[in-house]
């Protein structure tokens, strides 16, 4: 049988607590990849307390490694993450409004990803 198909989305948020600087849109800098690894994780996390814990059940809900971009956004650093999910015939449909909500409700409003804290007006879900 054929692997269900992968959808891909964005989601955008800013970060109130991590200092934008250039070394943070260089792939190959420590601090890109340091960052990179712990949005990985955080981002990874709070997907899978999403899907063990809510009403999504789209399978594999996970950001992509090298699909990370920090941004400037005056004093903060805003973040687009590229995730995918596994379509499942017998899942509910993509849903970004849901998934909006779901993680609004994981991360105390939009206000927290770990020891970040993020701008509750900042998160976007694209897809």
């Amino acid at each position: 049988p054929l692997a269900p198909p992968v959808k891909n989305f964005t989601l955008n948020f800013t970060i109130t607590n991590l200092q934008f600087t250039a070394d943070l849109q260089k792939p190959n800098s420590r601090r890109f990849k340091s960052t990179e690894k712990v949005m990985y994780h955080y981002v990874s996390l709070t997907n899978s307390s999403l899907l063990g814990h809510s009403s999504l059940s789209i399978s594999q809900v996970l950001p992509s490694w090298g699909h990370f971009a920090y941004f400037h956004n005056r004093d903060d650093t805003g973040v687009d993450a590229v995730c995918s999910c596994r379509d499942e015939p017998s899942d509910p449909k993509f849903n970004r409004t849901t998934i909006y909500h779901e993680l609004s409700k994981m991360t105390n409003g939009i206000t927290k990803l770990g020891h970040y804290s993020l701008n509750s007006q900042s998160l976007y879900v694209n897809g």
